[in-house]
């Protein structure tokens, strides 16, 4: 791969776009390079938990890559969007494994939409976040007029696509929009932290939730139905029987 760079280690995979010329920012080759990637990251039983962020400490991804469609008309509009979610967004708000997007520094446009259908953010406290597109007379093609109200509610969702505006870490976190702000040098250690944590959990479990919690913003579905399904597979795997062993056992559970 050109643009993305991965590793694996301790059960934690991590993603990194690296485009640093052009501040990372998404273009047909890395949505596809990072779409790629994902399907064997998710069926590999080793990989646990997924970090995505951009290289540099400059931008996390500043926008999409402007120049590849500025000369568009409707259909191939409608047609690029319809691509990027179902190659990557929406693979990714569906990985069956924890996604934590490490922001670090801009996250504009497709690189907000692209951290926002990650599972949850942590940002560094000289991030910039924002949905600029209307200012290029457009509106957010990958999702960021569903994800961000669900994220930081109608009201601020509406301000901010429509004013075109960045936000601070700080206002990100205020808002729910980021779950952690931490500084530049402390973000790949507090995700790895994170990770650590998630991998020590039951891999079913953890996969079993991300369904559960999934299914209560699916209006097609019956979240707590997903739910009472999901806890009783539970009792039918080996991490159950490990888990409730370990705990009588009073030692830490092998997963």
């Amino acid at each position: 791969m050109e643009n993305v760079l991965l590793e694996v280690n301790n059960h934690i995979a991590q993603l990194t776009i690296h485009r640093p010329k052009a501040l990372n920012a998404l273009n047909k080759q890395t949505i596809a390079e990072l779409s790629e990637s994902l399907d064997p990251l998710a069926e590999n039983p080793k990989v646990r938990v997924l970090i995505i962020t951009g290289s540099g400490e400059k931008a996390f991804v500043a926008g999409a890559d402007i120049k590849e469609f500025a000369g568009f008309d409707v259909k191939e509009g409608a047609q690029l969007a319809a691509a990027g979610h179902e190659m990557l967004f929406d693979k990714i708000e569906n990985f069956p494994k924890p996604v934590i997007a490490a922001v670090n520094g801009f996250a504009l446009g497709g690189g907000l939409e692209l951290a926002m259908a990650c599972h949850f953010r942590i940002a560094s406290d000289n991030a910039r976040l924002g949905l600029p597109e209307t200012s290029l007379g457009l509106i957010p093609g990958y999702g960021g007029t569903q994800r961000l109200p669900q994220l930081v509610g109608k009201g601020k969702a509406i301000e901010m696509i429509t004013t075109a505006s960045m936000i601070t870490a700080q206002d990100a976190y205020k808002w729910g929009l980021v779950n952690q702000v931490v500084a530049p040098a402390e973000l790949a250690d507090t995700c790895q932290k994170i990770a650590q944590k998630i991998a020590f959990n039951s891999p079913m479990a953890v996969s079993a939730a991300l369904r559960a919690i999934s299914g209560g913003f699916n209006d097609k579905v019956n979240g707590y139905n997903i739910e009472i399904s999901e806890f009783g597979k539970c009792f039918g795997t080996d991490d159950f029987k490990e888990g409730t062993i370990a705990f009588l056992e009073k030692r830490k559970p092998n997963f």
